[in-house]
């Protein structure tokens, strides 16, 4: 059993401002190798997400963090003190990207040789892939199969009849199985997380199992607070399967800096433990590492590093679901009142790392309904932009009851809130007038952030009028403002 790391760095492009190592503007590249080691060097995390899910990512990665930076390698070693964890293409969702998949396995061996070369003993580089958007116990075992059977198992594979091994041929391969880590990203999914796991144990002889919940799609296609109890209910029910099964659990939680996406940085992480105890991994996303003081960021993530996790908070299952249907539906009629206004502002949202698109030819796009969504950062950029904070779409169809049912299990509603409520400018004529009463109702609104709402009321103002020639300059202003894009 090897140290289960506490703070996965990501490539979420979420930050205003670009690290001091990018070349050409956008991160990509050699750029994404230097970020894992500045991720492990310099601000601590013990992992890094390497993702080839939607974008073109070195596949030689291992091999490059150890020749450029032997010292730190020697001492920190890569598979046994720091982690690199790759984030793979679902090919039953992105079907265009599904070679990719079968690539990305096949490297793993190439970097198995490539460290134990340079540490001259047998350590895996890698030796987990997370699978985004899992639905079932099938698609899991499907690549931990494929690579247990056909990348690693082609060892003793006669090249043709008479002749020698593959392994023979080439050498073995390494590690012999992988981890496969679920992405749960959907409703369905994170309420059956534990099915899924009872399935996908089944005939392995795992000492442990590590489970990703996200945070920030989840929000997009149900809203803030329904988020919230999803991932509640999914971190309460993975606890109650270890404790069924004694397989020991580590939950990821994917949460960036906006609090309709999670509200991890630096200065809420005591929020963030006090409110998750048995999340065991938080994402590290890149506003998080670039937005704030390198110091900073460096006591935030010790914190993460060094905490002591628990039993999760528990939640009144029944009753959460109940108030999850009513919200839902007042969450997505107020958003297709608000599609075309984020569309709009959607194309003026810079860009910080070099990806494909998410859309048609080159990957998959965001659905609510019959509605059709940027994906969670610009969807989020673009609502702030607007002055309308995400995290208030739908509060309106909360009681006095619920907001207190709410805060016994939601324990940081509030200062999400209030944080939310900082950027929001209440005189948009795109605000929902449901959602100003609501908010004014609960007394959640805070001192308001007048350089932000002054910028927001003018992209809002231009959008509505169609003058919109100068609006990339002032979307990145009302970033700096709140300190983070999306």
């Amino acid at each position: 059993m090897h140290h289960i790391p506490h703070t996965m760095s990501t490539q979420h492009p979420d930050n205003v401002h670009q690290p001091f190592f990018v070349e050409n503007g956008m991160l990509g590249g050699e750029d994404e190798v230097q970020e894992a080691f500045y991720a492990f060097s310099h601000l601590g995390c013990d992992e890094q997400m390497w993702d080839f899910e939607g974008k073109e990512v070195d596949n030689f990665v291992v091999k490059k963090l150890l020749t450029k930076n032997e010292q730190f390698f020697k001492s920190k070693k890569l598979g046994q003190d720091v982690f690199l964890t790759l984030r793979v293409p679902n090919p039953e969702v992105e079907q265009t990207e599904a070679k990719i998949l079968l690539e990305t396995l096949e490297s793993i061996p190439r970097s198995y040789d490539a460290a134990r070369l340079f540490y001259g003993s047998d350590i895996a580089p890698i030796f987990e892939v997370i699978l985004p958007m899992a639905t079932s116990a099938k698609s899991l075992n499907r690549i931990y199969h494929y690579y247990k059977d056909f990348v690693a198992g082609k060892f003793d594979k006669l090249i043709f009849s008479g002749d020698i091994t593959i392994g023979e041929w080439i050498g073995e391969f390494r590690p012999k199985e992988i981890n496969v880590i679920p992405l749960f990203e959907d409703k369905n999914s994170l309420l059956n997380c534990a099915e899924i796991l009872d399935e996908y144990v089944k005939g392995k002889d795992l000492p442990y199992v590590r489970v990703f919940l996200a945070r920030s799609d989840p929000a997009v296609n149900y809203g803030n607070i329904a988020t919230v109890i999803l991932v509640k209910i999914a971190l309460q029910r993975l606890y109650r399967w270890s404790q069924k099964t004694g397989i020991p659990v580590y939950p990821i939680l994917g949460a960036g800096s906006a609090p309709f996406r999670g509200n991890l940085r630096p200065s809420t992480v005591e929020q963030l433990i006090a409110g998750y105890p048995s999340v065991h991994t938080f994402t590290i996303q890149s506003s998080f590492k670039f937005d704030n003081p390198v110091n900073v960021v460096q006591d935030a993530i010790t914190k993460l590093n060094t905490r002591q996790t628990g039993a999760p908070v528990e939640i009144d299952e029944e009753k959460a679901l109940a108030l999850v249907e009513i919200y839902l539906k007042v969450y997505q009629e107020q958003l297709k009142e608000l599609i075309i206004a984020i569309k709009k502002v959607s194309s003026f949202i810079p860009k910080r790392r070099k990806r494909k698109m998410h859309i048609g030819l080159f990957g998959y796009s965001r659905n609510v309904g019959e509605v059709q969504l940027p994906r969670a950062i610009t969807f989020t950029a673009a609502l702030y932009s607007l002055g309308i904070p995400p995290e208030l779409l739908a509060f309106n169809s909360l009681t006095q009851q619920d907001f207190s049912f709410i805060k016994s299990f939601y324990g940081n509603i509030e200062y999400d809130l209030q944080s939310a409520c900082a950027f929001a400018d209440f005189d948009s004529s795109y605000m929902p007038r449901d959602v100003r009463d609501a908010t004014k109702f609960y007394a959640v609104a805070t001192r308001n952030n007048f350089v932000h709402k002054e910028i927001s009321s003018y992209i809002s103002q231009s959008i509505f009028s169609g003058k919109i020639e100068d609006l990339s300059s002032h979307v990145v202003h009302a970033a700096e403002a709140r300190g983070f894009l999306g």
